[in-house]
């Protein structure tokens, strides 16, 4: 499957540094199922591959390359209202029925699945963002771990230009690939799907390793948020959702948890969409688990206080948001409450830094639509 499409990536690669040799074959290291792949034949992910007893990776090139709010990582605790310069390949470790980013996550996987792709270099990509006022650069809309080692050729030229870093995963992580990122990125954003190993099987993934790979950008002192999208009869039973903020709580009850809305996508069109009542109760179960930073998304103006930041001591409103719109920001610019000085985990804006800190409320973010980039 895939036939000129995979004749296409294969010249867009390199020789890759997340991999062993294990007699002819090779190890990848990239993801969680840790493939052993045979000369000529690709790992779970399609796009890496075995030739001639090398493995070959995604390098070279983006199909998705878009300014978006940070917010729509979704990041809410990493520069609010600051602009973060997107970029993504094809493939995917993980077949989700209802995967929003099916185009480019599936190539190879499914015939329908193909974007048109963009060469370019990591320095013409770090420039795009510099004359587009970027404040992040980030990996997502396909998997990162699997094209981790263009990801980190791209973090290279943007830390050395003063940008931050942060990549959006479905944390089916491995320590290599971990180790490999971190000295470059701040942030992630990782999907915990459920709680339910069985249903987790289903979507290409287990709930251990993904778990373990929350577990694991903790440890190493990455800023982590987590999103869980509210798939009604798939994962929103009672049970499954305090399941997993207990379980993120046991991790940091800082660590920001995000429920989002399903709507109907790709391969999964029977469960009805997610309803903001449903999201409410979820945020809500989050914090009677013990998170101190719980939020409900994709129902601008629907959850009530579930999409502002709040201070977890005195309850005073630290960031007003509507949608992508940050509207106030009331932190102190070394991140604490301005009443109870609280100190607000996140990364946050230095003042004059991009972002919303000491800027008049509202200015100069409009609606906050995200904006396609092409490089020259």
């Amino acid at each position: 499957m895939g036939g000129g499409l995979a004749e296409v990536l294969d010249r867009h690669t390199v020789v890759g540094s997340l991999w062993r040799a294990e007699g002819g074959r090779v190890r990848c290291l990239a993801c969680g199922h840790r493939c052993l792949i045979a000369p000529g034949r690709r790992g779970v992910c399609r796009v890496r591959f075995n030739r001639d007893g090398q493995l070959r990776v995604p390098f070279g090139y983006v199909a998705g390359l878009q300014s978006d709010p940070v917010e729509k990582k979704p990041f809410f605790h990493v520069y609010p209202g600051a602009d973060a310069l997107t970029f993504g390949m094809m493939g995917c470790d993980f077949h989700c029925a209802y995967c929003q980013n099916w185009i480019t996550s599936q190539a190879l996987r499914d015939d329908a699945s193909r974007a048109p792709i963009q060469a370019l270099t990591p320095e013409q990509l770090v420039a795009a963002g510099r004359r587009l006022g970027s404040r992040l650069v980030v990996s997502s809309y396909n998997e990162p771990l699997i094209t981790a080692e263009w990801a980190v050729a791209i973090f290279q030229q943007a830390k050395a230009a003063g940008l931050a870093c942060a990549f959006v995963s479905n944390g089916n992580a491995t320590p290599e690939a971990m180790d490999l990122l971190c000295p470059w990125i701040v942030a992630c954003k990782i999907d915990l799907k459920g709680f339910d190993d069985r249903r987790y099987r289903t979507l290409g993934g287990t709930l251990e390793k993904v778990a373990e790979g929350i577990r694991m950008a903790h440890q190493r002192g990455l800023w982590v948020e987590v999103v869980t999208l509210i798939v009604p009869g798939f994962n929103d039973s009672e049970a499954e959702l305090r399941g997993i903020a207990r379980f993120l709580a046991s991790v940091s009850r800082d660590m920001p948890w995000h429920v989002t809305a399903f709507h109907k996508n790709y391969r999964m069109t029977g469960p009805p969409d997610t309803t903001a009542a449903q999201l409410m109760r979820a945020a809500e179960m989050g914090v009677e688990e013990g998170l101190r930073f719980v939020y409900a998304g994709n129902a601008p103006g629907r959850v009530g206080p579930w999409e502002s930041t709040w201070c977890p001591n005195c309850r005073a409103k630290l960031i007003d948001r509507l949608g992508y719109l940050v509207r106030e920001y009331n932190l102190s610019p070394d991140g604490k409450c301005p009443g109870c000085r609280t100190l607000i985990p996140g990364i946050w804006p230095a003042a004059g830094d991009a972002g919303v800190s000491g800027v008049e409320v509202g200015a100069g973010y409009g609606s906050r639509l995200p904006r396609r980039v092409r490089v020259e």
